[in-house]
């Protein structure tokens, strides 16, 4: 059942519709502006210059916005009702005046659209769902097209298709709060198949979904596709869904900039290529976290870049609560002769905290209050 704050809007703005013009221009609710134009304009340019005045006067959009949202309405307008009346159901909903200014600037037709005919059903939708009101702002906020599409035709099978790759419909809700462009695109559903065709498992396109479901979406994901293939990462296997993630889902700027990261530490474009197979989520981790343990590894502990190139799953680990305090006891272990300098500098920080209690701090038992107090960081750091 949709929440109660809705229904009230239902039967608020029924009512605005049922009220002379008068008595409504009178009462009605304007969150941007006291000031409110009457007049009837009948010319092409009187309407032109009254939906500008209206964008920039009663929406708070600046003129050059205003300019710009005019220009991709199919028809001006001369009066203020149904403007009013869509402004006004948002602000019911609980949408605030920045909502509502970036709403009508990325998709100015829902100004002239029937709130209670194409706008509160999809509403309603997704709260039976389980949406919150807040999940729908966010939703509407971050892509509004959705809003414009049929409910029936596009929104219903959509999330059935979402659905069938979640575990409930919560979950599914979640991935269209992520990206509600989503359920209003039609390359989705033939993607997804054409993701099924190739080998792509259920479990990965669910994990698509959570994550960053504009991925599937893409333009160019065929292309994205072979080319991870070329890189000789399986469609069935979890990798190639995170490589997919990380080509797709990153701008060929971001990724540039973390090339220039990892060469600037010395390594080659062809040994990023290789850590980049071994473990491509390196490339999904930003590139101030990249210099950090770069960094780290490199002038604080002098150890050899080779060995991250070998494990990438290290610049997955945090620094603070993972790295230094394990490094902290590695480092006195290896000074003290207690660890052989051919021993494996990658599994220490791969274990769970248990095991590498038991492994490297409590079997030494006569160094085992230091080694505790290096990992606490309460002792000598480095």
């Amino acid at each position: 059942m949709f929440h109660s704050h809705h229904l009230r809007a239902l039967v608020y703005l029924n009512h605005l519709s049922s009220t002379p013009k008068c008595c409504y221009l009178l009462h009605s609710v304007n969150p941007f502006s006291a000031a409110t134009t009457t007049t009837t304009i009948t010319s092409d340019s009187d309407q032109k210059s009254f939906t500008l005045s209206y964008l920039t006067n009663n929406c708070g959009l600046s003129p050059q916005d205003a300019l710009k949202a005019s220009k991709r309405l199919r028809f001006s307008f001369s009066t203020p009702e149904k403007p009013n009346s869509v402004i006004a159901f948002f602000k019911t909903h609980g949408f605030s005046n920045h909502h509502i200014q970036s709403i009508i600037l990325k998709n100015p037709e829902l100004i002239l659209s029937n709130p209670i005919k194409t706008i509160l059903p999809k509403f309603q939708f997704l709260a039976s769902k389980g949406a919150s009101p807040s999940d729908i702002v966010a939703a509407v906020t971050r892509s509004s097209r959705f809003l414009r599409v049929s409910l029936e035709k596009h929104i219903i099978p959509a999330f059935e298709m979402v659905r069938g790759f979640c575990p409930s419909d919560q979950k599914a809700i979640s991935s269209i709060i992520i990206c509600p462009a989503s359920i209003s695109d039609i390359r989705m559903k033939p993607n997804v198949q054409f993701l099924l065709d190739i080998g792509v498992n259920s479990s990965s396109i669910y994990h698509l979904l959570s994550t960053r479901p504009s991925v599937i979406c893409s333009t160019d994901l065929r292309e994205v596709v072979e080319e991870i293939k070329g890189l000789g990462f399986q469609p069935s296997k979890y990798n190639f869904c995170v490589a997919l993630l990380a080509k797709r889902g990153i701008t060929k700027s971001q990724w540039d900039a973390k090339v220039d990261v990892l060469m600037k530490w010395g390594w080659s474009q062809d040994e990023i290529l290789l850590a980049f197979k071994r473990n491509p989520k390196i490339m999904l981790r930003s590139k101030d976290k990249l210099d950090a343990v770069m960094s780290f590894w490199i002038k604080q502990l002098g150890w050899d870049p080779s060995l991250l190139l070998a494990a990438p799953d290290l610049f997955g680990f945090s620094l603070e609560k993972r790295l230094i305090p394990r490094a902290s006891v590695v480092r006195y272990l290896l000074s003290k002769g207690l660890m052989k300098k051919s021993a494996s500098l990658y599994t220490p920080f791969n274990l769970s905290d248990e095991l590498f209690m038991k492994k490297y701090v409590n079997c030494y038992e006569e160094e085992a209050s230091r080694l505790l107090r290096l990992y606490q960081g309460k002792d000598a750091s480095i």
